[in-house]
C-alpha cells in the first residue's frame, strides 16, 4: 500500500512510513554524490595510459578529458553486451594549444588507448601539415587528402598548423582539402580519427571556413602554456632521462632565463617544453666541449651541467 503524504510549509514533501518514521525528499531530485574509487584491476589499458600521462607534467583538463572518453567507450560496450542502445560517436578531435605543449605526444597515447580498446585496429599516428594534403593542380588536392586517409586507416591522422589549409581564400586549394576531409570524416568516421591541431584562435577561425567542420568535432582538448615551475619540472625530468644533472646555479640561471623569455615572449612566439629541450640539448654540447678542453672526464663531471654551459641565443648577440 502506497505509503500517506504530507505537504509541510515549507515546500518539502514529507513521506510517512509504516515503522512511523518519517523521511524527507526535497522538490528538487538530487542524486547521491559518487565516492571515485580507484581503478578496478580490469581496466589494464586505461591503467597503462594512465601511467603514461602521469609521466606528463601538467595538462589536468586533457588527463581527465581521457578518463571521460575511455569511461565513455568502455560504457557502451557493457550497454551494447545487455542488449540497450549503444550507438558510436565520432571520435574527432581538435586540439588547441601554442607550440611545445604536447599536443603530438597525446595524440600518439590516445592512438595506444584506441588500439587496446578495440576502437582503432592498428593505433598509428600519421603526422601531416598543409604541404602533404594540397597539391599544385585542380583535383591533385583531393587525391592527395585521400591517400593520407587511406594510409591512415585504422590509426589516427593528425595534422598541425590545420589553420594554413584555409590562408589562401576561396580560390586555394586548401579549399578542397578541408572539403575532401569533411566528406571522409563523415563516411569513416569510424575507421579513423582526425586530430586537427594549431592556435586557439586560429583554430576558431579555421572552424567558419566550412559549415561541416564545427559539428565534427565533438572533442576539443585545450593545451594551456606551462608555468615557470612545469617549465623546471620538465627540464629536471628531461634531464633524468639522460642521466644529466643540474649544479645549484645552473638551475637558478635557467629558472631566471626562463621567467624573462615568457615576460618578453608573445605566448604564440614561445615554444615551451620545445624551448627547454633546445636549451638543454645545446648545454649538453656546450659541456661536452668544455670537458674535452679540461680533460676532464670523472663520473661527477660527466653528468653535471654547469652555469656556463647554459648559453641563451641572447648571450649571443
Amino acid at each position: 500500500m502506497d505509503q500517506p503524504m504530507r505537504m509541510k510549509s515549507n515546500g518539502q514533501i514529507s513521506i510517512v512510513l509504516s515503522t512511523q518514521k518519517k523521511k524527507t525528499f526535497s522538490k528538487e531530485l538530487r542524486d547521491t554524490p559518487v565516492v571515485p574509487k580507484a581503478i578496478p584491476p580490469e581496466h589494464t589499458a586505461l591503467k597503462e595510459i594512465e601511467d603514461e600521462l602521469g609521466a606528463l607534467v601538467g595538462m589536468e583538463e586533457m588527463k581527465r578529458m581521457i578518463k571521460e572518453i575511455y569511461a565513455w567507450i568502455y560504457v557502451n560496450k557493457k550497454r551494447d553486451e545487455l542488449g540497450l542502445k549503444a550507438r558510436k560517436q565520432a571520435l574527432h578531435m581538435m586540439f588547441k594549444g601554442n607550440p611545445g605543449t604536447g599536443k603530438t605526444t597525446v595524440a600518439r597515447l590516445i592512438g595506444k588507448l584506441f588500439l587496446k580498446m578495440n576502437v582503432l585496429t592498428k593505433g598509428h599516428l600519421i603526422e601531416a601539415e598543409r604541404a602533404d594534403l594540397v597539391g599544385e593542380y585542380i583535383g591533385h588536392t583531393a587525391q592527395k587528402t585521400r591517400d593520407l586517409i587511406k594510409r591512415a586507416h585504422g590509426g589516427i591522422l593528425f595534422i598541425d598548423e590545420a589553420y594554413s589549409l584555409g590562408r589562401g581564400g576561396e580560390k586555394d586549394f586548401g579549399k578542397e582539402a578541408i572539403d575532401t576531409l569533411v566528406k571522409h570524416m563523415e563516411d569513416k568516421q569510424h575507421e579513423f580519427i582526425l586530430i586537427l591541431a594549431g592556435y586557439s584562435q586560429e583554430m576558431d577561425y579555421f572552424l567558419t571556413l566550412n559549415p561541416g567542420l564545427h559539428s565534427r568535432f565533438p572533442l576539443v582538448l585545450d593545451f594551456p602554456d606551462y608555468n615557470i615551475e612545469e617549465l623546471m619540472e620538465i627540464s629536471n625530468r628531461m634531464m633524468v632521462e639522460r642521466e644529466y644533472t643540474f649544479s645549484h646555479e645552473a638551475e637558478k640561471k635557467l629558472k631566471e632565463h626562463l621567467i624573462w623569455v615568457k615576460a618578453v615572449l608573445s605566448p604564440m612566439s614561445f615554444s615551451n617544453g620545445r624551448y627547454v629541450r633546445n636549451i638543454i640539448e645545446k648545454a649538453i654540447r656546450s659541456q661536452a666541449m668544455r670537458l674535452l678542453m679540461l680533460n676532464s672526464y670523472d663520473r661527477h663531471e660527466l653528468m653535471t651541467i654547469r652555469s656556463n654551459d647554459l648559453v641563451f641565443e641572447e648571450d649571443q648577440e
